[in-house]
């Protein structure tokens, strides 16, 4: 199906979603005439409303949605939406309506697809690699899970040749792509309210491994246990690429970085911990694969800015620092807060954390409780409900999950009320965690640090 000529109107059910909004930014740059809705008005639509797009945030069926036609109109909807009167509208009136994956599939099928999969590191993974296309000056696309401190969107068009795209896992939408360039960066156990425990997550992840033609290339970190043929990659141990002697110097992270042939020393990048060393281990052996230069790559790579809420910090006059992360699952929890211990180990450290999902907070409780058990003092907000129903969790509730917490410092608070407990907190480090709406604080707090 050749989209972009056989539509002119595009409507996205749950635009605000970072995977949707790319798709939308795709079709508005390509000329054609974009809307949606969700449920939620967050940053990002605003962003999005600001460029051009018409977004509403009431499921009614109002007069711009049935002065649309079946035969010019393509509806594209998320999975994490799943019951809706628009939605329902679409189907009842015949509109073709597709998932968002299957989408992305069938813009980047004529590409040559670098796509990054993983249950943690892919947005970093997959802007990293991005930001070093853009830098080597490839003709590629990018539709990304993160926004871009470099390009300021989660979406970029530089030619065609090239695709690069985040592989997510859930709902197996990754297994829609036609990944000519893979990357596997992790396998462990998470969105067990679809695969159900975490040998049919590794499945999911052996399917989607598949995919690759034997002629292309599979990149795996070392030991994530996928049975094809492919590549590894590693950091402080030989893998097929390789970096190891980390060390900080100034406000920089330097290592070496070895491929089968050779190794080149002082890759020098901001992005703190050895996690992120790993991505960039990944990114640049794909860059390498596809013959760009050490020396490209050694600039490019120092220039890389990071993701927005992937460990974006400030620096106060006061000695205080603010970390803001995305983090979700207890793994990510403990990589930002390991590498934060690293870097600070005297600092007196304030979590405050916003549980995405009832069901993710009931599968991995145990798993948050310790990693967050870690801070000096934690302020645990109100579980974000996302695409659940509170009542079909019934005790899952944050405080349920604070009773695990083994702090003596430790409270529950409600998003509109956290900044004021901040304020009567005393603390060196301030580390916002979270995938929800939790980034509401990020300018408040951003404002509050800088006046005190």
């Amino acid at each position: 199906m050749k989209i972009l000529e056989t539509y002119q109107n595009f409507y996205f059910v749950g635009i605000g979603g970072i995977g949707m909004s790319a798709l939308a930014r795709y079709f508005h740059a390509s000329g054609k005439n974009v809307s949606g809705y969700d449920k939620t008005e967050t940053l990002l639509t605003q962003v999005l409303m600001s460029e051009g797009i018409d977004i509403v945030f009431e499921d009614v069926i109002d007069e711009k949605i049935t002065m649309l036609h079946q035969e010019n109109t393509l509806v594209i909807y998320t999975p994490a939406i799943k019951k809706l009167g628009i939605l329902d509208y679409f189907n009842e009136k015949r509109f073709e309506v597709l998932k968002r994956a299957k989408v992305l599939g069938l813009i980047t099928e004529n590409t040559d697809c670098i796509a990054v999969a993983g249950t943690h590191g892919k947005t970093t993974t997959s802007t990293l690699i991005s930001h070093l296309c853009k830098e080597a000056d490839l003709p590629f696309s990018c539709f990304l899970g993160g926004i871009s401190e470099n390009f300021r969107s989660n979406f970029l068009y530089n030619g065609s040749q090239y695709s690069v795209v985040e592989a997510d896992e859930y709902d197996r939408s990754f297994l829609n792509l036609s990944p000519d360039w893979a990357i596997i960066t992790s396998t462990d156990a998470d969105h067990l309210d679809i695969y159900g425990d975490k040998d049919t997550i590794e499945e999911g992840f052996r399917q989607f491994a598949a995919l690759v033609p034997d002629d292309r290339q599979l990149l795996v970190r070392k030991g994530s246990g996928i049975g094809r043929p492919h590549l590894t990659y590693a950091v402080n141990e030989e893998a097929d690429y390789y970096s190891d002697n980390l060390r900080m110097m100034g406000d920089s992270l330097y290592f070496d970085f070895h491929t089968p042939g050779e190794s080149v020393k002082d890759f020098s990048w901001e992005l703190p911990g050895i996690h992120n060393i790993e991505n960039a281990t990944a990114a640049l052996a794909v860059m390498h694969k596809l013959g760009v230069g050490f020396e490209t790559l050694k600039k490019a790579i120092a220039g890389f800015k990071g993701i927005k809420r992937r460990y974006t910090r400030h620096n106060y006059e006061n000695g205080k620092i603010y970390i803001d992360d995305y983090a979700h699952h207890p793994t990510e929890i403990n990589a930002v807060v390991s590498s934060i211990r690293t870097f600070y180990p005297d600092k007196k450290l304030l979590v405050v954390f916003q549980p995405h999902l009832f069901s993710r907070t009931r599968d991995f409780a145990d798993g948050f409780a310790e990693s967050l058990s870690q801070a000096d003092e934690l302020i645990l907000l109100d579980i974000y409900p996302a695409r659940e129903i509170q009542e079909n969790f019934e005790g899952i509730t944050s405080g349920w999950l604070l009773k695990k917490v083994t702090l003596d410092k430790k409270e529950c608070s409600a998003l509109p009320d956290a900044l004021d407990r901040i304020k009567e907190k005393d603390f060196h480090i301030l580390l916002t965690v979270g995938a929800g709406n939790i980034d509401t604080l990020y300018s408040p707090i951003c404002k509050w640090m800088s006046e005190n």
